[in-house]
């Protein structure tokens, strides 16, 4: 086994781990079921990794997130690391590459969606797999008490059967005392083990500020700060509107959300990270999986619909561990909206049942067929032509996933790809006997090399084209040729949400919702909206004091830095300045008999008002007193 110090130098270049990290890592090698809480930018993939890479064999990582996985498999790639991802939008070809490489290869990460875990392929392929450790990223994803709970979470039971002396190691950033247990219990942890590294951040500074106006009082945050920021709106339209009124107000800002096409989505991201643009304008998922530390500010202008959630979208500002600020802006009807949100987000079960039958009828599959079909996904365009209201289709899609019947995933951008399936002399006389074929051939071994023999490598068809001197076109044409022939499998490239039939098409009419269970949700949803909505109207409590109850750690200690504890340290500043001025005014009286307007001239201009206000309080309460002159004294003396 290698030293997990060395490991860290080696390939993430740290001289030493943060706090907790080397007590989950070594929990995890002396064999131990592990849950570690680590808060958004604590480090948790560094708990999963080094260990792995301190063991023989294979980790298996399950998250839920295609665009954080397929990133971190990059970065372990740059690092010399082998990994590899399996997610929605592979064809079985690819899969099946992969799966053989995990068995027979040197790969040391393979990366799941959780609704892989259910596949025969995989099945069958993990147990001939050295696997050394399970990690479970998002893990409160598999707790139904959970802000995101996934049925296909639960295959990991059976997992743990196949492998029963792997050890797990189940993280996430939030999770309530009840999910603590339910994550253990899901995953069948031989005793309890759970690490939490405390959910106060003392550089974050959390506020609720009350306003009419959230886009003028948006505006005079960012202009009276400066650093990167993050402003998170409800929709995609306000995501263009806001960053172009902060446009019209000279502060660099861009709109980023998932309609947007793979390119742009890139450019933009790519433009903030490097503080080309200092304001990011997004929906919630922006965020999850960047590495970038110096974040400032982080604003959301609607209130989101739990405290995990807003704990995790707060939290990426200052993971630098320097001085940084997340504020809620909220208006009058906000908490009333919040709740009314909630309610519309768990529609009828008849409304559920047409949604799935539209979906079956739109992608033409029949009962007791499709399993793990993946498809593009245009929501806009399946309610169009089903004459639904997009709103509640997506609800009743939300719904039926977390029934486990589908799963949408997020749009995430696939570059084109090819495996050639003949072998070099199976491909040299395919050449040889269809030469308007050949160049192209030639030209892709001599671009990609023998690893198109191995495996799926990502192409360019505009690269293939300016070489061939053709028509972009002609070469998708020859290559979607090729395909049918049997030659290669492309993959073209595609950037759309998929839409996963986990089960076996039922019949939508007979579909087995569990009523009680979609009761329990909506209340489940409304005791979060309601919680959300107690923090941000509370005024009187330290703001993360309130967070920290929620997640079930109690402290006496303020933050100090909240809104609410600032507003008490200036109470108390104003209050000591207000006795030092009071007992200087009595001096002042005391020392020499004054008429009020010449007292008042014995101090700074910029006390008058706080001067005047005293000497009406003492006179008021007779401390001070007018002598016949009119000049003041203290009533315990005589002029």
């Amino acid at each position: 086994m290698q030293d997990i110090h060395h490991i860290l130098k080696t390939y993430w270049g740290y001289d030493q781990f943060r706090p907790l990290q080397e007590d989950i890592i070594r929990s995890v090698l002396d064999g131990q079921d592990t849950l570690a809480l680590l808060p958004t930018g604590g480090g948790k993939s560094i708990c999963f990794q080094v260990p792995a890479m301190a063991m023989e064999g294979i980790c298996i990582v399950v998250t839920p997130l295609i665009a954080l996985m397929k990133d971190q498999v990059e970065q372990l790639k740059k690092r010399g690391i082998p990994a590899v991802a399996i997610f929605s939008g592979m064809n079985r070809r690819e899969i099946d590459i992969a799966m053989d490489n995990c068995v027979y290869g040197n790969i040391k990460f393979l990366y799941l969606s959780p609704e892989r875990l259910q596949t025969d392929l995989f099945q069958e392929r993990v147990k001939r797999m050295k696997v050394s450790l399970l990690a479970v990223d998002e893990a409160h994803c598999i707790s139904q008490w959970g802000y995101d709970f996934r049925p296909p979470y639960l295959e990991l039971a059976a997992l743990r059967e196949t492998l029963p002396a792997i050890p797990v190691l189940a993280l996430t950033a939030t999770a309530t005392e009840q999910v603590r247990v339910d994550i253990q219990e899901k995953l069948a942890f031989k005793k309890q083990n759970v690490f939490v590294k405390s959910f106060a951040r003392a550089n974050l500074s959390y506020s609720c500020l009350y306003t009419e106006d959230k886009v003028g009082r948006l505006l005079e945050i960012l202009q009276r700060m400066q650093g990167q920021s993050i402003v998170y709106v409800r929709s995609r339209r306000q995501t263009v509107e806001i960053a172009r009124f902060l446009q019209s107000r000279r502060i660099p800002a861009a709109a980023y959300h998932a309609g947007l096409k793979f390119e742009e989505r890139n450019k933009t991201q790519q433009a903030w990270i490097e503080d080309k643009v200092r304001v990011m304008v997004a929906t919630n998922a922006f965020g999850m999986g960047i590495d970038k530390p110096d974040v400032r500010l982080v604003v959301h202008l609607d209130l989101p619909e739990s405290l995990e959630a807003y704990y995790q979208e707060a939290g990426r500002a200052g993971r630098d561990e320097k001085y940084a600020y997340a504020t809620l802006l909220y208006g009058p009807s906000d908490t009333k909206d919040l709740l009314q949100k909630v309610k519309e987000a768990h529609p009828p079960l008849e409304l559920i049942r047409r949604v799935y039958q539209c979906l079956a009828n739109y992608y033409q599959i029949a009962v007791g067929s499709g399993f793990m079909g993946s498809f593009d996904f245009d929501l806009a365009a399946f309610s169009k032509n089903y004459k639904l209201s997009a709103l509640e289709t997506h609800h009743a899609i939300k719904r039926l996933e977390g029934e486990g019947y589908v799963q949408l995933n997020e749009a995430y951008y696939s570059p084109s790809r090819l495996y050639l399936l003949l072998d070099n002399m199976a491909l040299y006389e395919f050449q040889v006997a269809n030469a308007e074929h050949d160049a192209l051939l030639r030209l892709i071994l001599r671009m990609y090399g023998g690893e198109a023999f191995t495996g799926f490598v990502k192409i360019s068809e505009r690269k293939l084209a300016e070489q061939l001197k053709k028509p972009e076109q002609e070469v998708r044409r020859k290559l979607e040729y090729l395909h049918k022939l049997q030659v290669l499998v492309y993959e073209p490239q595609h950037d759309a949400p998929q839409l996963v039939f986990t089960v076996p098409r039922l019949d939508a009419a007979n579909l087995p919702l569990n009523h009680k269970k979609l009761d329990q949700l909506r209340d489940r949803a409304m005791k979060q909206a309601q919680e959300m909505a107690h923090y941000v109207e509370t005024t009187d409590r330290c703001r993360t004091q309130l967070l920290l109850e929620y997640f079930a750690e109690v402290s006496d200690k303020s933050c100090r830095i909240c809104d609410y504890c600032l507003a008490q340290r200036k109470k108390e500043r104003e209050g000591q300045e207000q006795q030092a001025l009071r007992q200087k005014l009595l001096e002042v009286v005391q020392s020499k008999n004054l008429l009020p307007k010449e007292l008042v001239q014995q101090f700074e201009a910029r006390q008058t008002d706080s001067v005047t206000e005293l000497l009406r309080e003492l006179l008021d309460t007779g401390i001070v007193r007018y002598a016949e002159s009119g000049k003041l004294y203290l009533a315990t003396e005589r002029v």
